[in-house]
């Protein structure tokens, strides 16, 4: 079953052109399928069993979310062997997954950003990195990968715009504002210089040994000066977040904040539109005299 396995996530990498994390979190859901059946054939397989899957996974913590990840994992595993041969019948082909409660990202308020903005000490090579960091975070609201796989050919300054890799490997022209041209123009300028050791990789953020900041590195980045500015519980998605929903309440279009994050499906980036209502309810309930 394991070279089964391989061969979908080969395809789904090849031709389908999902994400390495995508693509893991796919790999270890399958397997532990495998290790589900026990040893039974891919062919002894029912919509039953699928569920019997989803019940142990419940029963061991998973979260709805993750449970449901799993079991698009499986249909879609299943779609591919009945398509190349393996299978005659799809045993999950009308199998319905369960419905999610729709989760509001968390988002910073525009005070609580410019506090984060102001931690790093722009005095070290390390401080200009980090300050580069954020700005370019919440100023494109480009994915953790992204910033991470961001190259030094990607970025336009003298236009102001940066190119990025998302998912699908698809490019897309994001703008960027002063503050964000100007933080990411010295760090190039005055702290990578300082912290490239060796052959020069070409990313734009790097570690202190010269080499790709990692989007684990990212996370403990914004993790680091949010604990410095009193915020807690924000994750370097949360400035994406926060970029686009600060961008809606200020009438920014639902067509562009769309295109600027990404999105396939705007539906996707409608979620948005509801963060900005709850914040205009919290607005009422705080200052309205009959809340």
């Amino acid at each position: 079953m394991d070279e089964l396995i391989d061969s979908y996530l080969y395809y789904l990498s090849v031709e389908k052109g999902l994400s390495k994390n995508t693509l893991e979190a796919y790999g270890r859901d399958l397997r532990a399928f495998a290790d589900f059946l026990q040893g039974r054939s891919l062919k002894e397989v029912t919509r039953r069993t699928a569920v019997e899957f989803a019940r142990a996974l419940e029963a061991r913590g998973l979260s709805p979310r993750s449970v449901s990840r799993a079991l698009v994992a499986l249909r879609g595993f299943f779609r591919f062997l009945t398509l190349d041969g393996y299978l005659e019948e799809d045993p999950l082909e009308d199998m319905g997954l369960p419905s999610l409660p729709r989760r509001l990202p968390e988002v910073l308020t525009e005070s609580e950003v410019e506090r984060l903005l102001e931690q790093p000490d722009l005095t070290t090579p390390l401080g200009l990195r980090d300050g580069a960091l954020l700005e370019v975070l919440y100023g494109t609201g480009m994915r953790v990968s992204e910033a991470a796989e961001l190259r030094l050919e990607g970025l336009q300054l003298e236009l102001g715009f940066v190119a990025v890799r998302g998912k699908g490997d698809k490019e897309r022209l994001i703008p960027m504002g002063e503050v964000a041209k100007e933080r990411l123009t010295r760090y190039l300028k005055e702290g990578r210089p300082r912290l490239i050791k060796g052959a020069d990789g070409g990313y734009v953020f790097v570690n202190p040994r010269g080499g790709k900041l990692s989007r684990q590195g990212i996370w403990k980045v914004v993790r680091k000066y949010a604990l410095m500015a009193g915020i807690p519980s924000v994750h370097p998605h949360t400035l994406r977040h926060s970029f686009a929903t600060h961008l809606l309440q200020r009438g920014a279009d639902l067509r562009f904040v769309q295109a600027m994050l990404g999105h396939a499906d705007i539906a996707t980036t409608q979620i948005y539109t509801h963060v900005d209502r709850e914040y205009l309810k919290e607005l009422h309930r705080r200052y309205h005299p009959r809340p």
